[in-house]
């Protein structure tokens, strides 16, 4: 896309170093170049992919229950990214729910929103002006792993932890 804004560079390292409002401009080109549909998950889409979909094992973490073996946190990452792939994958075969970087979601941020969501594939709030991110990074605490772990940001934030992953359409 003419740019690669990470911090760290490399062969398979995820992109960091971008925006919520960065990776809205880096779609909207993919798709005008493919033709296609990619898009960021919505925040329940990323959750159940993490949890490894309706093959889950119930891991704390994105394909187990033992951290080192699928994440790079603060304890293991010697202050960097990772090429994808290196650790264990969850039951779906995603590798990196856990750690390496922080993941961007669609979704806009409302801390109390699953106390009344839809059960069913809830969209996220209609209103705010925070984002979703899911899914710590490198520079992480452990007891920040878990898949159930949600933070919220500002869209222009901006740094070397932040990251995303994308769904592919069809």
């Amino acid at each position: 896309m003419g740019n690669n804004p990470s911090n760290f560079k490399g062969d398979n390292l995820p992109v960091e170093k971008v925006n919520w409002n960065d990776v809205q401009e880096f779609i909207q080109k993919l798709n005008q170049r493919t033709g296609k549909t990619y898009r960021l998950p919505t925040e329940a889409e990323w959750e159940y992919a993490a949890k490894g979909g309706n093959k889950s094992s119930g891991y704390t973490y994105s394909g187990s229950s033992s951290l080192g073996d699928v994440a790079w946190y603060t304890d293991n990452s010697g202050s960097k990214t990772h090429p994808v792939g290196q650790k264990q994958s969850n039951e779906l075969g995603l590798f990196d729910m856990s750690g390496n970087v922080w993941e961007l979601c669609s979704d806009l941020y409302d801390q109390n929103y699953y106390n009344s969501s839809p059960s069913t594939d809830p969209q996220g709030p209609a209103t705010g002006s925070l984002r979703v991110r899911r899914g710590v990074s490198w520079c992480g605490d452990a007891r920040d792993c878990r898949v159930a772990r949600r933070v919220n940001l500002t869209p222009g934030y901006r740094g070397s932890s932040i990251g995303f992953r994308l769904l592919s359409p069809g």
